[in-house]
């Protein structure tokens, strides 16, 4: 008898922000495939007899081919039971959820997804800034630092990208950021727009850093964690105080 998969977006980290869904998808699961992100905490939460799989994969680590993972969903599927495919954030966002709902359906296996909080919100939340204004800032925009290659994407769109309008959020582009910097500034953004790094959003190593879009630049250029991280760019990344 086939199985059941649910993928679960788990937020950024912090337990207390997954969904009442997302609570009961893993206390119910026979099996649970899960993202490094995903892990730690968020898995007290599945039965002591469930399976746990780590199928993470991050940046400049060695880690599981999305083919490899695709099928390992399939297969845990096939066997019958309740599967999590546990991404962190929400799945729909830089997730790679596309690839295994193609192989779920090649394969005839019914799934749902649960959305998650994702990082940006839980981020620009902890640093007590808005993602949007009225009459100054009335677009969000999400973009990968990287594409598949691991540099940064050859097609971007620098006038939107550069737009002093919007709030940007760029995930998973601390390598390439310095590039990207260089290029909004040759297409008129200001160096001294405010900038925010956002390192292990809603972990206990949470830190935010703001700056400007040349200061972070350097800064990166210079050397960098490993921990992952969100850049917010715009003038609504300068943020408050908060006495």
């Amino acid at each position: 008898m086939t199985g059941f998969v649910s993928f679960v977006g788990s937020g950024p980290g912090d337990p207390e922000l997954l969904t009442l869904k997302a609570l009961d998808r893993l206390k119910r699961a026979d099996a649970i495939l899960y993202d490094d992100l995903s892990a730690g905490p968020i898995l007290s939460h599945a039965r002591p007899d469930a399976e746990l799989v780590p199928v993470g994969k991050r940046a400049g680590r060695p880690s599981p081919k999305q083919e490899h993972v695709s099928q390992l969903l399939v297969d845990h599927a096939l066997a019958g039971g309740r599967v999590v495919r546990l991404k962190s954030g929400d799945s729909a966002l830089f997730g790679r959820l596309e690839e295994e709902l193609i192989a779920l359906r090649a394969a005839d296996i019914p799934f749902e997804i649960v959305p998650g909080v994702a990082s940006p919100f839980a981020a620009a939340a902890a640093a007590a800034i808005p993602l949007t204004r009225r009459m100054s800032a009335r677009r969000v925009q999400f973009i990968t630092g990287h594409d598949v290659s691991g540099g940064l994407p050859k097609d971007l769109n620098l006038a939107a990208l550069a737009d002093p309008m919007a709030c940007t959020v760029v995930f998973m582009g601390k390598r390439t950021f310095p590039l990207l910097a260089d290029m909004l500034m040759a297409h008129g953004m200001s160096p001294d727009t405010p900038a925010m790094l956002a390192e292990a959003v809603g972990t206990p190593d949470a830190a935010y850093s703001r700056s400007t879009l040349a200061t972070l630049a350097r800064q990166l250029a210079a050397g960098r964690s490993d921990k992952p991280a969100l850049i917010f760019y715009g003038a609504l990344a300068e943020g408050y105080d908060r006495d």
